[in-house]
């Protein structure tokens, strides 16, 4: 007998009596702990022993563990004990036939570098949390409910979760015992206004040393942007919390002009700070004994952005673009905005930095990372790609709409669709457009979006089931090894152990797009890298070399329609192309203009797909000329390398310093001619020629007005930008941006008159290294003439003696000088981090010439990255 229940708790006494009549044992399936379970030993404990049935369920009869009481239990994880308990009590009236039971168990997955890859949700472009959930040093947080609980996984001394309006709770019994004298406590607002003063009212009451930092951005945000449930304020916040007897108080905000007419609407105990200022407010606030609270005011980034297309909120003309030949790629914009609009660049000349105009929210924050790359372009507006003309479009349409139909290889079971993404780039619409075009055509189907945090960018898997009959379709997800195809818009998250364990071998038909979408760890970590080979590597392992089929839906979107915001709909259109989508092609169309969103634009997207995968000749367009195209192109060979590289350096300074690295590199050739590895001589050449040109072509103040004095540049400005705009330059000059108290120099924004000024400032390079050069005798440009002199006597030291077993380990070496990146203070920390990890790889080279480097203690505050070089090495 078999009984679903739909209410759990109380049972209804009387159906489940007469359903036990006669049993000897009832088998309970439940998630999580055994509520049903126990309910039943209940009702049934006084019951006569022939109508008392055994109750088994998380343990067997016996006693011995029988269902899990962790994660869901689908059928996979069932089947076993399932058919075991079945066959124990039927004996040899039931045969089941175990072998296919391998069917259901998951599937052994490969194991490679790309583990570490994970598509974790982050804040949006411009969030206030990229500022606001900062800590001074030797501090720590506490996360609640909110999106300031991802600060958690962004290295920002911030741990834990605890429920809505219990914020600090944990602390107030933490305190008394333990050495640690204060922490902070995140806690939005609309989690403050619901219950979250009640926490600050009990941590007044114990007499708690915390500070609760009150995160105002104006919404509900993790939720899509609503309204918070009431009337709040900051200036009521800052009274109800002076009223509950907090020690301290402050406001910050990323306006703080704002509050100059407000201040009498403040307790006295207030004070106002602009945002560059959170680091020194935090600093005094830990200090205070007992409880403090910092309001930190900024609209939540989404929001504004959703006013400003309303014409609710003043949108400025201003925008930002970085320059990419000036830019060093060292993260440094990165870490100080924390923004995921500002994304790596491939260039001739390593890793850069950009920044993605379609999401930046227009903080600013990035600009205050120490590089003068950084231009604000005032006025004028975005220039759009036109994309293809009407009548290409119509040309195309009709092209595709010729196309023979695809053969589906379809049996009686349902079809099974997994849909892996990003969140907020509408992997969601593309299992509710197929799952609208089956209810079109008669089918059933079935939806499960996996989001989360979805629309910050994190993982989404959407399981598309459909079947011919409404009792074909049983569980929404998609079971171990049950996929008939999956379409990853993603190759990250379809590499991911969650979608990976619905994949059978030699059955499921996977598409994957291969455009690198950057990760959470990019914003931070600037060499981060994806390893979309070995992720396609793990998804060819799991489904079969001849399963997998790829594409590049970003480009093909934008090579046809201008831009990308099409691209998940073009890889839906080519998935259907192949068989992977079981409905008809008019079915699929009448649900895109169903949907009633950008219909033109993603008609024409699907036929993008369907000839792409078809008639891939008929979308091959002569391209426009890219102004940018050569810094795209990563060198990747050795003379191709050497090429770029002389020109540069002769255009740096002069053709004989362009002769010196190529001497330098003969010298390094004739050094490894004795290696039998070709392949593993030229991969070494490479990278030292790489880290030679780093060093030899160091950004001083010559060659920074050289690069925005180039044609280059207003070529980057041109392929961005148009209309009538004025510029504005962010640069920290040595005389007039002074750091204070010890700090770290602050840049200043400099006029567009400062063009014309170093166009002639970059004539001035024939003056470098020489006695008449005024910016030659500063520490930093004497360390970079260093720094040369020094690699090339450590390439002299270690080449000669080099073997090809070594290989690995100069590698590591000689790449050094490529890490060594960014501007003042940002560069000398990195270099000081390089010259560590030096020591260390010089000394397991050779343990008899280079001794084990001394410990570097009490330096591992001040130069975080040598403690991590260290483990590393």
């Amino acid at each position: 007998r078999l009984r679903k229940l739909g209410l759990t708790y109380p049972l209804e006494q009387t159906g489940l009596q007469a359903f036990a009549h006669g049993l000897k044992e009832i088998l309970v399936v439940e998630e999580k702990g055994p509520v049903v379970e126990q309910q039943l030993r209940q009702i049934f404990y006084n019951a006569p022993p022939t109508q008392r049935p055994r109750i088994v369920g998380k343990q067997d009869a016996q006693g011995a563990p029988l269902l899990s009481a962790l994660g869901e239990l689908r059928p996979s994880r069932l089947i076993m004990q399932v058919a075991q308990w079945l066959q124990n009590h039927a004996g040899a009236q039931l045969r089941i036939p175990l072998l296919q039971v391998a069917d259901f168990m998951p599937p052994e997955l490969l194991s490679n570098a790309s583990d570490a890859v994970k598509r974790l949700p982050y804040f949006c472009a411009g969030c206030p949390h990229n500022t606001s959930t900062k800590v001074p040093e030797g501090s720590s947080a506490r996360a609640g409910i909110g999106c300031h609980f991802m600060a958690n996984w962004m290295e920002r001394d911030t741990e834990g979760l605890i429920q809505m309006g219990g914020e600090g709770v944990d602390w107030v019994s933490h305190a008394r015992f333990t050495r640690t004298p204060h922490i902070f406590q995140n806690l939005g607002d609309g989690t403050y206004y619901h219950s979250g003063y009640l926490a600050v009212r009990q941590a007044v009451a114990a007499k708690a040393n915390i500070t609760y930092k009150i995160l105002f951005n104006d919404a509900v945000a993790m939720t899509g942007g609503q309204p918070v449930d009431g009337v709040i304020s900051v200036d009521a916040i800052a009274r109800q919390v002076e009223s509950e007897g907090v020690k301290a108080l402050a406001v910050i905000s990323d306006d703080i002009s704002k509050y100059d007419r407000l201040r009498q609407q403040f307790p006295a105990i207030t004070s106002f700070h602009p945002r560059e200022e959170l680091d020194a407010v935090q600093r005094r606030l830990r200090e205070v004994a007992g409880v403090s609270v910092l309001i930190y005011e900024q609209t939540c980034a989404a929001e504004k952005r959703r006013r400003r297309k309303k014409g609710q909120l003043h949108d400025p003309e201003r925008r930002l673009m970085i320059h990419e030949s000036v830019c060093e790629g060292c993260g440094d914009c990165g870490v100080q905005s924390n923004c995921v609009a500002v994304l790596p660049q491939e260039t001739t000349w390593g890793r850069k930095r950009r920044i993605d105009q379609t999401h930046c929210n227009k903080d600013y924050a990035c600009v205050e990372g120490f590089c003068p790359s950084f231009v604000s372009v005032i006025g004028g507006r975005l220039r759009r790609k036109s994309g293809a003309s009407a009548e290409h479009r119509a040309q195309l349409l009709a092209l595709a709409a010729q196309l023979p139909s695809p053969q589906v290889l379809r049996g009686n079971a349902p079809w099974d669709l997994l849909v892996t993404g990003v969140g907020g780039t509408g992997v969601v619409t593309v299992g509710a457009v197929i799952a609208m075009a089956a209810h079109l055509e008669g089918q059933q189907a079935s939806v499960l979006d996996f989001m989360g945090f979805a629309q910050k960018g994190g993982a989404v898997l959407s399981f598309v089931r459909l079947a011919a009959s409404r009792e074909l379709l049983h569980q929404v997800r998609i079971d171990t090894q049950q996929a008939d195809a999956v379409l990853a818009c993603d190759a990250v998250v379809a590499a991911s152990p969650e979608a990976l364990q619905t994949i059978r071998q030699g059955r499921t038909q996977v598409l994957v797009n291969t455009h690198e979408t950057p990760v959470a760890d990019s914003v931070r970590h600037p060499d981060t890298q994806l390893h979309t080979p070995l992720l396609l590597a793990k998804l060819r392992f799991a489904a079969g070399e001849e399963q997998v089929r790829t594409l590049d839906a970003q480009a093909l979107a934008e090579s046809v329609m201008g831009h990308t915001l099409g691209s998940n709909i073009v890889a839906l259109g080519m998935a259907w192309q192949q068989g992977l989508i079981p409905v008809s092609w008019a079915a699929l169309e009448q649900a895109i203009r169903l949907n009633n969103v950008a219909v033109e634009d993603n008609l024409l997207a699907l036929a993008i797909g369907r000839l792409a995968t078809a008639q891939p000749q008929a979308l091959a367009a002569p391209a426009a000329p890219n102004p940018l195209a050569g810094s795209e192109i990563q060198a990747d060979s050795l003379d191709s390398f050497m090429q770029q590289a002389s020109a540069h350096l002769a255009q740096w300074q002069s053709p004989a310093w362009a002769q010196r690295f190529t001497a330098q590199m003969q010298q390094a050739e004739q050094h490894l001619a004795h290696w039998p590895d070709e392949a593993a001589r030229q991969a070494l050449l490479l990278t030292t020629a790489r880290s030679l040109h780093k060093l030899m072509s160091y950004k001083d103040e010559y060659e920074i007005a050289r690069l925005f004095a180039s044609p280059d540049f207003q070529a980057q400005l041109d392929a961005q930008f148009e209309g009538d705009y004025r510029l504005a330059f962010h640069m920290a000059p040595p005389l007039l941006a002074r750091g204070k108290n010890g700090q770290a120099p602050r840049k200043i924004t400099l006029g567009g008159w400062l063009r014309p000024m170093l166009g002639i400032l970059a004539k001035g390079r024939r003056l470098r290294g020489t006695r008449l050069d005024p910016f030659g005798y500063t520490a930093e440009r004497r360390q970079e003439r260093q720094l040369i002199t020094d690699y090339c006597a450590l390439l002299a030291q270690v080449l000669p003696q080099a073997q090809a077993a070594q290989a690995s380990q100069l590698q590591n070496l000689l790449a050094l000088p490529q890490t060594m990146r960014g501007f003042g203070h940002v560069k000398e920390r990195n270099v000081q981090a390089a010259q560590a990890r030096q020591a260390w790889l010089l000394h397991r080279l050779d343990p008899q010439k280079h001794p084990r480097p001394q410990e570097a203690s009490g330096q591992s505050g001040q130069f975080k990255g040598i403690t991590i070089t260290r483990q590393a090495a």
